[in-house]
């Protein structure tokens, strides 16, 4: 099997790098960072029997897709799964932000996202099933104050991946769409769910966990997959209380882990 994972060289790229690499399939890795995508390869080609090929990438740049695009078909690589993985935030107030920075959230994690989605599915492997499975986030399922791009940008990616598993599934392909809270990636992440006591500890879970169980769903065919039964808990929750009610609460939450200091 050849897998393409986007933000590979990330805390949850390398992860899922790790998982598929374990399972013995190919890897095309990508990322804005050279050096760390040139680690991932050499450590993955130690400890496993699999083909790692790494090409840096700006996706938010025409340019630079295309470049690595007509290196995949140089190649001939073709793929059987896509795991789309890049994505940014910059947590904080919306007048708080340079006005670039928030529009960049939503170049990668919507208009690269789309890009590169469009451009592998186009390069799936002849006559076999194509797995994709796009990052969103617990944050799509609110209206999120004080990470009000990041949470829109996420609810973008979860809708998009419900229609688009729509009207690909009679071709064999199957849309998954993974929604975690907290997970332990950065030291930023991490110093985030400090920050936020008991209801941090309370929505994070395992990333190894996480990973394993999105792929193995993912290949069995399923829909969402929201990590941990309070995490579910509060996404339905989401949907019945009315939003204006969700986006009080939040922003009260929110506003009192940025006095705390974890928001930026």
């Amino acid at each position: 099997m050849n897998v393409m994972i986007t933000g590979a060289a990330g805390g949850l790229g390398r992860a899922m790098a790790n998982e598929c690499a374990s399972r013995g399939y190919n890897l095309f890795l990508t990322d804005i960072n050279e050096d760390g995508l040139t680690c991932l390869k050499q450590g993955l080609e130690r400890q496993f029997s699999v083909t790692v090929t790494t090409m840096a990438c700006d996706l938010t740049n025409t340019e630079s897709v295309d470049k690595m695009l007509d290196v995949i078909d140089k190649h001939g690589i073709r793929f059987d799964m896509l795991l789309n993985v890049a994505g940014m935030d910059y947590e904080g107030e919306f007048m708080g932000h340079e006005r670039e920075k928030l529009v960049k959230i939503v170049l990668l994690n919507n208009a690269a996202t789309l890009r590169i989605t469009h451009a592998i599915i186009k390069r799936r492997r002849p006559g076999k099933k194509f797995t994709i499975v796009f990052v969103s986030s617990l944050a799509s399922m609110f209206p999120m104050p004080l990470k009000a791009t990041y949470a829109a940008s996420k609810r973008f990616l979860l809708d998009f991946a419900t229609s688009l598993r729509q009207e690909l599934k009679r071709q064999d392909v199957n849309v998954l769409t993974l929604c975690p809270g907290g997970m332990v990636t950065t030291p930023g992440a991490i110093n985030g769910i400090k920050a936020q006591g008991f209801w941090g500890d309370a929505t994070t879970n395992p990333l190894e966990g996480v990973v394993r169980n999105t792929i193995d769903r993912a290949l069995s065919g399923k829909r969402l997959y929201v990590p941990g039964m309070l995490n579910r808990i509060l996404s339905f929750l989401g949907k019945i209380i009315p939003s204006t009610w969700v986006a009080k609460v939040i922003y009260w939450r929110w506003k009192e882990v940025s006095h705390n200091g974890s928001a930026s």
